[in-house]
């Protein structure tokens, strides 16, 4: 049976991650598998392009003040049209704001909706909108609400989906998700061991991320009188004050790497990947890294710990303190130990199970809500 998946994202960039990385994959194996697949984005106009990995649509959207750059669809009218336009037979969401009207525009035609939750509300809004956060019991509401709109919510971890299981809501699957082990593996030269340890970060220099915390670790570091060179990766709207904070310190700022080998490369090439955000509900950066055979420090109990085994990761609380304490922890397991059991966890995760999961569920879901 082919079907005619359409895909529904905000905060979709040239530097959103995660997201964009889950959603750009997903739709090529999709029209792999031999079904259409049409994306639905914000963007600066109105447009359409065409690739061998189906349609791209942007709709006109506006700049979220203080975001970075991203943009959130507001238009549902012009959205709605472009449904009735193209008639799916499936319509993925990976946004919990505007575009979860998407769902209530398919279920009285009887199409089913499926929610990629990328993120937990709680987090996020902690982190972003700190002064517009709401209380607990309204985000449970609103969660509550969530679920009701949709047919299933999808999570990649068990921290991702557990907004949704606390409440006692059923109709989730965990569907974790997987990385590219051809782009992002070990060098074919690793660097010689010259006694300088090299930590490495790729991610949005955002609230969120806690890009701050790496800067604190490396200040103890520095003070511990460690031999380090710390990389930072990526761009966001605290870039600018990270680099004050960070002036004297062995760190630099490297900027976003949009080609993903050249990403791999400096993956490769580091001892430690350091990802700190305690928002995280997967960590796709974390197993980037290690598929170079790069092993990583993430948040304790969030999305990225589930990601890591012994020797080829830890975690940690989210302070400057304790990255600096387990920088030092992983440094001092041998090199060899270390790099290969990283890429022995990466391989576990696999983009085409991730994509026949979400075909099946695709697939299936029809029986799923009947």
């Amino acid at each position: 049976m082919s079907l005619h998946i359409v895909q529904l994202a905000n905060f979709y960039t040239e530097t959103s991650g995660g997201l964009r990385t889950a959603v750009d994959t997903l739709r090529a194996g999709y029209v792999d598998a031999g079904h259409r697949a049409t994306l639905i984005i914000p963007g600066a106009d109105d447009g359409v392009t065409g690739g061998e990995h189906g349609t791209v649509v942007t709709v006109a959207a506006p700049v979220i003040p203080g975001s970075g750059g991203y943009r959130m669809i507001t238009r549902m009218s012009a959205v709605r049209e472009l449904l009735e336009e193209f008639q799916p037979d499936r319509v993925e969401i990976s946004d919990k704001a505007t575009l979860l009207d998407a769902a209530r525009w398919a279920r009285p035609r009887g199409i089913p909706s499926v929610l990629f939750s990328h993120e937990r509300l709680d987090a996020m809004l902690a982190y972003r909108l700190p002064r517009f956060l709401p209380s607990r019991g309204a985000l449970r509401r609103y969660n509550k609400w969530i679920a009701n709109q949709v047919d299933v919510i999808v999570g990649a971890s068990s921290y991702a989906l557990r907004e949704f299981t606390s409440l006692g809501v059923a109709n989730v699957e965990l569907i974790p998700l997987g990385v590219d082990l051809e782009t992002f593996r070990p060098p074919d030269v690793r660097r010689a061991d010259d006694g300088r340890l090299r930590l490495v970060y790729a991610g949005r220099m955002s609230s969120e991320k806690r890009p701050d915390l790496l800067v604190a670790a490396a200040d103890r570091l520095a003070r511990r009188g460690v031999d380090f060179q710390l990389n930072m990766v990526g761009d966001g709207p605290l870039l600018r004050d990270l680099e004050k904070e960070a002036a004297g310190l062995p760190v630099a700022f490297l900027g976003h790497m949009s080609d993903r080998s050249a990403l791999s490369g400096v993956l490769g090439q580091a001892d430690i990947a350091l990802l700190p955000s305690p928002a995280e509900t997967f960590g796709l950066a974390a197993l980037e890294a290690m598929a170079c055979g790069t092993p990583v420090i993430v948040s304790r109990g969030r999305g990225a710990a589930g990601l890591i085994s012994t020797d080829s990761g830890l975690g940690v609380r989210p302070s400057g303190l304790a990255i600096a304490d387990g920088i030092q922890e992983i440094a001092a397991i041998p090199r060899v130990i270390r790099e290969s059991a990283a890429r022995r966890r990466a391989e576990l995760f696999n983009w085409q199970r991730t994509i026949d999961s979400m075909l099946g569920l695709h697939e299936g879901v029809r029986e799923m809500v009947a």
